[in-house]
């Protein structure tokens, strides 16, 4: 049985780029750009040519290699010719492929935001798409405000929908504009839509006012719409747009849509998907969300000893997909809940192997569980567990110790007068019986002491060259000034890596220096396991 190609068009250079907070350079645009090649999507809306400087820049060359670079601008305003109408004539002179345009399909906001009637606003439309198409472009239409503007006026709403048929759109896009849509009233008014367009010519563009873009864009495509609009990890307006990064896993991997479509994403690139997501969080300079549907860390995690052991006899009874299909890996929690199993199955992930009636088995689990009764919490710090068990089994590599280490805060005023805050760290430690001193100065006491840390460590210290502290996360267990502190630090290198490292103390110098030692630590056992020097089975 042949399936229906369903397109995916994505638009986090445009609609996401109207997230609070963030502000794309071009060279962010040109990055992003470039995973989006590499997911395979089809569409990528670049932003709006002529709207600001950095979307005109990046609308003078073509960027895209397969995907149909996509320009996005509003229809051509009332009392003057496409023509004659310098929105319309960017869209048309850019390197862009297709042009979408918007255009209002409620009554009320035509007659009220735009303050025309109802037929100019159709007759804009029709010029517009008319215009775009004589150009040789692409020439794509969203509907603002649709589903509103069909319960409000379905003739009207109807009526946007054919004008830009009529006029050469390939494709009319549905937008749920406020995203207070329910998935039910989607897949009964897409069911009318198509009493008047075919769904090979529909799209659907939903946010995430009510969390149910994807549910939405689903329902959608279940009532016959073949083009979906989303953006990279539900970027977007107020509360993000439809998820791709969920969306497309799913339209692949479930059979309810597997069966009867296909899309230009192969299962070779979908094994990327986890990969893609968090370098996009990293261009963005913000931590992946662990609990993502799909590519999260935690998205396979299982905490429970009882779920773990059930999920080492059958992966399906805790996993929908397997983990690999998108590029993810399981993770059993470490944790006062953790069993055998739990510990086996961490211990593997790091190369260690233990039988099950193994005696350091129940010593490592009982350190565990003490430590975690202090504030440790190793659900998040897999590098620590690692560090942690080595250091019971005994098979821990001793790189280097600290001798002491202190850092100070002083405020004083500068030469112009101005009140400054200068911190510097100083931190000995032995590398082979040497001692070496460190001391530098940072924009905290934690930065300053993680520069004087990796400022020297001797016969080691070409092995840290591309360490990098990428988030550093505070949280206090107890109440008051002298409250038991836990720190948490992610840590990344070169091989674009991340581990996570834990440190806790009522002092929060003692914990962040804590989880910074163990960072290290922990990367030089990982280039030692590389270099092929250690035997990690114990």
């Amino acid at each position: 049985m042949s399936k229906d190609r369903l397109y995916i068009f994505d638009t986090t250079l445009r609609d996401g780029a109207q997230t609070a907070g963030i502000e794309f350079s071009l060279e962010d645009k040109i990055s992003i750009c470039g995973l989006l090649e590499e997911l395979g999507v089809d569409y990528i809306e670049g932003g709006y040519p002529g709207a600001n400087p950095v979307d005109t820049e990046f609308f003078d060359q073509r960027r895209t290699k397969k995907a149909t670079f996509t320009a996005f601008g509003m229809t051509k305003r009332a009392g003057r010719s496409a023509a004659n109408d310098p929105g319309i004539q960017a869209l048309l002179n850019c390197e862009a492929d297709a042009t979408c345009f918007v255009a209002k399909a409620w009554d009320h906001q035509v007659t009220v935001a735009l303050e025309i009637s109802l037929e100019e606003n159709l007759a804009n439309l029709r010029e517009s798409v008319a215009a775009s198409v004589a150009a040789g472009k692409e020439s794509l239409v969203d509907c603002e405000h649709f589903f509103d503007g069909f319960k409000a006026n379905p003739d009207y709403a109807l009526a946007c929908v054919k004008a830009a048929l009529d006029a050469g759109a390939r494709w009319v896009v549905l937008c749920d504009t406020n995203g207070g849509t329910m998935p039910s009233e989607v897949r009964e008014i897409v069911g009318k839509v198509l009493a008047v367009a075919p769904g090979d010519r529909l799209g659907i563009h939903a946010h995430d006012d009510t969390g149910q873009a994807v549910a939405n864009t689903l329902a959608a495509v279940e009532a016959g719409v073949r083009q979906i609009q989303g953006t990279l990890n539900g970027l977007g307006e107020r509360c993000g747009n439809a998820n791709l990064v969920t969306l497309i896993p799913t339209l692949l991997l479930k059979p309810l849509y597997a069966d009867r479509l296909e899309t230009g994403i192969d299962p070779t690139r979908l094994q990327r998907l986890t990969q893609i997501s968090r370098a996009f969080d990293d261009r963005l300079n913000r931590a992946p969300t662990r609990q993502s549907p799909y590519v999260g860390a935690s998205a396979f995690a299982t905490k429970a000893g009882i779920h773990a052991s059930a999920l080492l006899k059958d992966f399906s009874t805790y996993e929908h997909v397997p983990p690999e299909s998108v590029g993810n890996e399981r993770a059993i929690m470490v944790s006062q809940q953790a069993g055998k199993s739990n510990l086996l199955t961490a211990l593997a992930r790091h190369g260690i192997v233990l039988a099950k009636d193994d005696p350091r088995l129940e010593r490592l689990l009982a350190t565990v569980k003490e430590r975690e009764s202090r504030g440790y919490s190793y659900d998040g710090a897999d590098a620590s567990f690692a560090l942690l068990a080595h250091e019971v089994l005994g098979t821990m590599p001793s790189y280097f110790t600290v001798e002491n280490y202190r850092a100070s805060v002083e405020r004083r005023h500068n030469a112009q007068g101005e009140e400054i805050s200068v911190t510097e760290a100083v931190v000995k430690l032995r590398v082979e019986g040497e001692l070496l001193m460190s001391v530098a100065e940072g924009n905290g006491p934690i930065n300053a002491l993680d520069l004087a840390l990796r400022k020297d460590l001797g016969k080691y210290s070409g092995r840290i060259e591309d360490l990098e502290l990428v988030d550093f996360k505070v949280r206090i267990l107890d109440g008051g000034t002298g409250a038991v502190t836990r720190v948490l630090v992610e840590s990344r290198d070169g091989s674009g890596e991340r581990w996570y490292t834990i440190g806790v103390s009522p002092n929060i110098i003692d914990a962040s220096f804590e989880a910074l030692y163990e960072s290290i630590t922990y990367k030089l056992l990982k280039t030692e396991t590389a270099l092929g020097t250690t035997d990690k089975v114990a």
